[in-house]
């Protein structure tokens, strides 16, 4: 199975299944000498982690990584970091019912068509399980980027159809101090409510994630295919769920005149607009970062669905299982992580570009 490495610098090669005995990774050119807080790391866990609030899944994993290689007394050595987290809340047992059954939306299909075998346990490798490996590499990075005074952070901007109506003056602390992590309390109050009801009816619902970073030196990016909003596309792309990128004005720059959506310079390199979102010409401009994502609702229903088998018979794929009504509050951490791990990889690329 190829695909499962992302970065030419700082790179993430992840392993596991989500029923398997482990998850886990191998993290290259991390640059040696640089102090690194574990603690942290286990703390960007903590918010990815199942079980932590009603509004997610109650899986129930403690998430605990532990490092095999890299970090030696407490400062990394230049040699590949290598970490393991153990599964142990495994319930195997709970989708044997869909052994010969696909469900609608996951990836039973396209995997049993283009391996001729899968694994049906929650999903094996396509399961959203494996970002926990994302995790563990982003929150390596967030660190080297804030010595660099380079900082990233996500919230979630909407669920369903309840959105934040403006996204100025963010207070960041005030989304971690809520369970759906939107920084606005009313509007938090209002999607907990709307997400417990759609739980209640055996539902899911999709959402957006805002994306800020900032701090970002102009020159990062790699005309022309390794533009660094296009890898930060794909990194995104890359979540389990996400169907949406937006960068900058996105989607609503195709409805505005150049003379409004120009961002215009001035004398000291910023400019009087942000409708870029931080990239011009595929490199960073030293403006604020800004994406959106947006993620579909979650493809496992508590209510019975009809499907095929491997047979192609019709049949009724029961709605069984451990599963989030949505995945939004839980993929903040996962889209910060592949933010820091890209910005953190061209960053470490320019230092090749001059002399």
């Amino acid at each position: 199975m190829a695909g499962n490495s992302i970065g030419q610098i700082f790179r993430l090669t992840s392993f596991g299944e989500s029923h398997g005995v482990a998850i886990g990774g191998v993290i290259d050119g991390v640059p040696a000498n640089f102090e690194i807080d574990e603690a942290e790391i286990q703390k960007e866990l903590d918010r990815r982690k199942p079980g932590q609030s009603e509004i997610v899944t109650q899986r129930k994993e403690s998430d605990t990584v532990q490092i095999l290689s890299g970090i030696f007394q407490g400062k990394t050595t230049g040699a590949p970091i290598g970490f393991v987290i153990h599964n142990e809340n495994q319930k195997s047992k709970d989708y044997s019912h869909i052994k010969d059954k696909y469900r609608p939306s996951h990836a039973d299909l396209t995997y049993d068509k283009k391996y001729g075998h899968r694994d049906y346990r929650g999903g094996g490798r396509s399961s959203a399980r494996e970002t926990a490996s994302r995790v563990v590499a982003g929150a390596i990075a967030k660190q080297f980027l804030k010595a660099q005074g380079i900082e990233i952070h996500a919230f979630v901007e909407q669920v369903g159809k309840i959105k934040m109506l403006s996204v100025e003056d963010i207070d960041y602390s005030v989304a971690e101090q809520n369970i759906v992590r939107c920084p606005n309390p009313k509007v938090a109050e209002e999607m907990i409510t709307f997400l417990k009801e759609v739980r209640k009816q055996g539902d899911t619902v999709g959402g957006v994630i805002q994306c800020q970073v900032m701090g970002t030196p102009i020159g990062l990016g790699e005309p022309v295919f390794d533009k660094l909003h296009a890898d930060l596309g794909k990194a995104m792309l890359s979540i389990n769920a996400v169907k949406g990128f937006e960068f900058g004005s996105g989607f609503a720059g195709s409805e505005m005149f150049g003379s409004e959506h120009n961002d215009l310079i001035k004398a000291n390199n910023r400019t009087t607009s942000n409708n870029s979102g931080g990239v011009q010409g595929g490199i960073s401009n030293g403006e604020q970062i800004n994406m959106r994502i947006a993620f579909k609702p979650v493809a496992t229903l508590m209510r019975d669905q009809k499907s095929i088998n491997n047979k192609g018979e019709e049949v009724t794929v029961e709605g069984k299982g451990r599963h989030d009504p949505c995945v939004v509050p839980r993929a903040v951490v996962i889209v910060e992580a592949m933010a820091a791990m890209t910005l953190l990889d061209h960053l470490l690329r320019s230092k090749t570009t001059q002399l």
